[in-house]
Parts: C-alpha cells; structure tokens; sequence
C-alpha cells in the first residue's frame, strides 16, 4: 500500500511517503503557503510522488494534519454566525461561567466577551422550552422560528447555530429549526447542537456548537478546495484529517464538524511519538515536537494517549467541549523572535516570523533576529546542509540581525545573545513539559522525550538535561513525525449521549438501546468511508463521577449485555481510573454515569519499520566534517571542536560522543558536551543524558 501523510505546520509544510510492499520511506518539506495552506500541500504531493517514481493518481491513502481550524480561532476570524436559541438564554455566550482570566481584577476583558464567536446582536431567540425530563413545556413558534431564520439571513451570516436547551433529551425542536434553516436559507453553514453535541452542561455546549459554526465555512471551503485539487491530480482515495481525539475522519465528516479538527496537527505529532517510541523500547513518551512558529508537548504512559478533560478542553479562551488529547502548546519554535522589550528584559517569543519573511538566515526579508539566527551563530546549523542542501543559510544576515538587535541592547556578544535566546525558550518548554508531567503526577525520570519537528532534537538535549529524562529518542525522520503520525492512526469517530444513570440502579434496557443506537451510527459511519466490517471495532465508554462531583473521568466499558455483572466490572474500572488519576478511591460511593460514548474504529494497516545496515561503534564512515561550535561548559560559553555527521550514513551499533552535530534533510540533533548518542537497529539515535532513572528501557 503506498501512503503519504501531510502536517502543515507554521513554517513548514511536511510530507512522508510509505511504501508498505516495497519498504520506501521518502520524506519531503517546503515553506507553508499561509494564504492558502493547500497550495503547498498539493506542490508536497506533486513532488514527493514524483521522487518515488510514481504518479500521485498511484496513492492508495492521503491522510492530513491542519491547524487551519485552531488558527481561525486564534486570529479571530471566522465566519460571521447566527444563532437561534431559546427564549430568554440569548446570553449564555456571553455569561458564560463566570470565570475571569485574573480573579482579583475588576478591570480586565474577558477574550470571549471581547472576541464573541457570536455577536450579540446576531443571536436571535424563539418560544420554545424542553425540561429537564425531556418533555415539551412550551411547544415551538415555527413562525417566529422562520421570521428570525429569515432576519438572519438579511443580515449576511454565513453560518448558523441552533442550540435550544435540553435537546440532548428530545431534539425534536432543534431538528425542525434545522428543517427550516435549510428551506430558508440553504446556503448557510448549519451547525445544530443535537447533532454536533448532544451532551449536557449548557455553556460548553453552546460554545463548541458557537465554534463549529464560527470554523465551518473557512474549513469546509479549504477541504473541498485540496480534494478538488488532488482529484486534478488522479487522487481516487480523497483526503483523510487527524481530529483531536487523534482519529482520522474522511472529507465529508471532517466538513459536518469541523470543530473536531481542533489541535489536528499538535495530536499527530503525540501519535508519532508514540509510535516511536514502541519502536524504540520506550513504553513512557514526553513528546517534544518544535517547528517553526510552536512547540507541542505531550505525554504517554505504557503508551497510551491522555484524553484532557471536557471541560478543560479549550482553544485559545473558547470552551470546545470535544474529545481532544492532552497536548499543550505554546510559542516557541525556530522561528520564534528574539527581542529586548521597553523595560529591557530578553524576551523570545510568541511572536514568530513564521514561512514569510522567515529568518533572516533564510534570506527572504527578515530583519529580526530569531532563535534559527541564533543556532547558526552558534554553529549548531551548518549553512550549507539546511535542508538537505537544499536551502543555503545566509550567515552574515544571521549574525548581523544580533548583533544589531539583541547583542547591542544587551552589551553582550552576538554568541552570548544566541545563546540566551535559546536558553530563554527551552525554559519554556521546560515548564510546559512540567505542567504536562510533574504537576499531573508523572515523574520525568521515568519517560523518554522524543524530539521531533524541524526544530525537537536542536533543542532536547538541553531541554532533557533540566527536566530529567534520562533518554532522548530521536526518530530516524523527526521533523516529520507528526506526519509519520498520520499514517499511524486509525479512523476513529467518537458518538455522545446524556444518559443521566447511576451504576447502582441502572435502567439496563434503555442504557442498551442508547447503546445500540449509537453503535449503529458509529458503525454505519466507518462502513459509508469504506472500511472492511473484519476491520471494525467499537468500544464503548462510560464518564463516570462520584455522586456530588463536578468531573467525570473517561471508562472503558464492556461490550454486550447491560447486567449486574456489567456494571459491577464498570464500578471496577472507575475506581481504577480514579485511583490512576487521583491516587485514592472509595468503593462505598455511589458512581454515576452523565454520559456514555461509542469510539468506532477503522484499523489501518499497520506501518512497517525498516532497520539499517549494522556496524561496529565507529561512526567514522559518517562524520563530514570536524569544526568549532560554540556550547556552554562548566558554566562558560567556549569554542569546541564539534563532530558533524550525516545521519544517512550513521549504522546500528555507532556511538556518537558530543559535543556533535548530526544532518539529515528534515532536521538537526545537537548533542552536547558530555553526552553520548547511540544508534539502534531502527536507525534511532538515543542519547543518554546520565540522569537518574526510576523507568526502565
């Protein structure tokens, strides 16, 4: 089967090809088009189909990773949305919980007052009420529901809302709203809450039924726009998209809710470094993926994904109440811009220079300097093999940016600067790996970090050293791991219901139809996608709490019949999951089911991993080149003769002892003084940064 992932990232467009029968791995990068992300894409795909010899109509399976949904959010400019709601709850957007960013301050915006998904004046009401039993209480006025649908429409919306309460339990108002949205008013981007959401906790459903609305229009144009393209192109398999639960959903259902495309890119990279890691020995993963604009971070135990939860899922200050991975993302990557604010304090980021200009090494325009500038300073990137060579560095551009910028407002020298700007942004990666470890109640010194991205193994061993991981694995293509991750994964649909059970007293005949119901559904989605039935699974899922919480915690659940011995193993499995995650349960509360889930998986073939040719612990056969880099040692920043190798000639068995810098087309590792880099069978490089362990390999 011959597949090709693509992660479009800030700076940088990656691509990976796999030819399971012929075991090719081909990897490819060029600058993100930021105006349109799918003209660089379908340029990935032309090119890296033609290095492999064939022609892209050839793929058997495309699969996508996007941030285009997220950075809609971020910028602020989605589509302009409507919303019909029920009378009297037209500020719930608004009200939201009344959280405030800074609780002691009277004088602050609040992002989702400031930035409103839906303006007020364009959400709009009608008479209509369910209880919270599900019964109709004020029957829907059908005319008022056309007038305002109709009001809508002259007001230029693109997109349109529909979220009345309680119809998680009886959608019958919602479902003849929509009816009429679609007669009225069909070219509108519809997103109704009974069908994006149907789960109860009022706000965070309103708000992530808000953000469909809000991302639906730009996204659905931007995916039929690369299907278009690559149906130009021969492409018969269509486009595959990563979702936040790190499932692959087809064109058509990333289009229905696009919502679920929220974080794609950052729960692709947490995939591959999973995937990785197995490869390499390492159940426990932190996953540090650093490109141009960001940095993902990520952790796996026993090398299983961590699903935030749902009420801690948010992009940007915007609740979207989805299954998404727990991954954090901040701003730093290589395009990151170093400066000396009004105050005189060294600062590196968030701002990026993104694909355009880019560095000032890259010789398009930019005139600040960047954490890219810094490593050419430093030496850690060689001008003349970026990108396989590619792409020249211009080393004057980088040096002079720092020495006017940063160097001069410091009085430092341009060495001393470059190295400051770096130390500045793995501190920062430093305390999003802790939030995503140690403060969550994993010990770092029982996890291997992965880099990957452009910029990862640049930056790990650094950032390795003052965390505590005790090995960093570097991928054999790590700026494309994300991608790697793609064609990693599964299909995968999550289906949501309000259920409202306690374990103790289940309603076992409804529980199984609700159940059945949305196996159903989950099945016939998988099956419209074309997936083999040998190849299905569905799992089912319980969010379960103690009786008085305000939490659930996600359960796995038995398949089959709902029985006294169902539920006895699903009282189990709570406990257990509130033991792994609290450290403590209590076996004498009463547990309650608010809700349950179907996961419908597709099962994808899986990857092969090739091994590399075996040699004795020389590397010689690789190094290029021997050359002073400049490093901190002993507290000093000194001039070291540094060992640069190519990582295409490395063998099993080669030990690399720093200070070295190993090439490759798609990245950089930097391995500093003092550490020693092994390569396995895979052609991993695993570098030992001689911190204490409590995990084992």
């Amino acid at each position: 089967m011959k597949r090709l992932g693509v992660d479009v990232g800030g700076t940088f467009t990656d691509l990976i090809y796999v030819d399971d029968e012929a075991g090719t791995v081909l990897v490819h990068k060029l600058p993100t088009s930021p105006d349109d992300p799918s003209v660089a894409t379908v340029q990935g795909i032309q090119e890296l189909a033609a290095r492999a010899g064939i022609s892209a109509g050839d793929l058997d399976q495309v699969f996508h990773g996007t941030t285009i949904a997220t950075n809609i959010v971020i910028e602020h400019n989605g589509a302009k949305v409507g919303m019909i709601t029920t009378e009297g709850y037209r500020d719930i957007l608004h009200i939201a919980r009344h959280k405030k960013p800074f609780n002691f301050s009277n004088y602050q915006d609040l992002p989702w007052q400031a930035f409103p998904v839906v303006r007020r004046r364009y959400r709009l009401t009608v008479p209509e009420r369910i209880t919270g039993d599900g019964e109709v209480l004020v029957p829907l006025d059908e005319a008022k529901a056309r007038e305002q649908v109709r009001k809508l429409k002259a007001a230029g919306v693109e997109s349109v809302a529909v979220c009345f309460l309680f119809s998680f339990l009886n959608n019958a108002h919602e479902a003849k709203v929509a009816e009429i949205v679609r007669e009225e008013f069909p070219e509108a981007f519809l997103s109704v809450s009974s069908e994006v959401l149907p789960q109860y906790r009022e706000y965070e459903r309103f708000s992530t039924v808000g953000l469909n609305a809000f991302v639906g229009p730009k996204v659905a144009r931007y995916i039929r726009r690369l299907e278009d393209s690559l149906r130009a192109l021969g492409v018969r398999t269509g486009v595959h998209l990563m979702t936040s639960a790190a499932g692959v959903a087809t064109a058509e259902g990333a289009i229905a809710r696009p919502v679920n495309l929220l974080m794609s890119g950052p729960v692709a990279g947490v995939v591959g470094g999973i995937w990785a890691g197995k490869q390499a020995g390492f159940d426990n993963v932190i996953t540090l993926d650093v490109g141009g604009t960001s940095a993902d971070v990520g952790l796996a135990q026993e090398g299983r994904l961590r699903m935030k939860h749902l009420l801690d899922t948010k992009v940007g200050p915007y609740n979207a109440m989805i299954p998404m991975v727990d991954v954090d993302t901040i701003g730093a990557g290589g395009g990151s811009i170093a400066y000396v604010d009004g105050g005189g304090m060294f600062r590196v980021g968030p701002r990026s220079a993104g694909a355009v200009p880019g560095p000032a090494a890259y010789g398009r325009g930019g005139t600040e300097a960047t954490t890219t500038d810094a490593m050419v300073n430093l030496g850690w990137l060689s001008p003349e093999d970026f990108l396989g060579g590619g792409m020249k560095l211009d080393v004057d551009a980088a040096r002079r940016v720092f020495a006017d910028g940063p160097a001069k407002a410091l009085g430092m020298s341009v060495e001393e600067a470059s190295l400051g700007s770096i130390q500045i942004l793995t501190h920062s990666m430093v305390q999003a790996i802790e939030e995503n470890s140690v403060r969550k109640g994993f010990d770092p010194r029982e996890f291997a970090l992965v880099a990957e991205g452009g910029a990862g193994p640049l930056f790990a061993a650094l950032v390795a050293q003052e965390v505590g991981t005790p090995w960093i694995l570097v991928p054999p293509h790590p700026g494309v791991t994300a991608a790697m991750g793609l064609l990693a994964t599964d299909t995968a649909y999550e289906y949501v219901s309000t259920v409202y059970q306690r374990l103790s007293a289940l309603d076992a005949q409804s529980l199984y139809e609700t159940f059945t119901q949305l196996e159903n559904q989950a099945r016939a989605q998988l099956e419209a996608d074309g997936v083999p039935a040998d190849r299905i699974i569905i799992q089912r899922i319980g969010e379960c709490r103690y009786a008085g919480q305000g939490y659930e915690l996600r359960v796995d659940l038995e398949p089959g019949p709902i029985d006294a011995e169902w539920a006895r193993k699903a009282h189990r499995g709570f406990n257990e999951a509130h033991q792994r995650e609290y450290h403590q349960h209590d076996d004498s509360f009463t547990i309650e089911m608010p809700n349950i889930r179907v996961r419908a998986i597709g099962l994808m073939p899986q990857l092969k991993t090739a091994e590399v040719a075996f040699g004795d612990a020389s590397p010689a056969q690789a190094l290029r080149k021997t050359s002073d880099a400049w490093f901190p040692v002993d507290g000093k920043l000194q001039q070291v003769a540094t060992g640069y190798y190519d990582r295409a000639k490395l063998k099993a068995g080669n030990k690399i002892v720093g200070p070295a810098i190993v090439n490759q087309y798609d990245s950089t590792t930097v391995i500093p003084p003092g550490l020693v880099a092994l390569v396995d069978r895979f052609g991993n490089l695993i570098i030992e940064t001689g911190a204490a362990s409590a995990g084992n390999h």
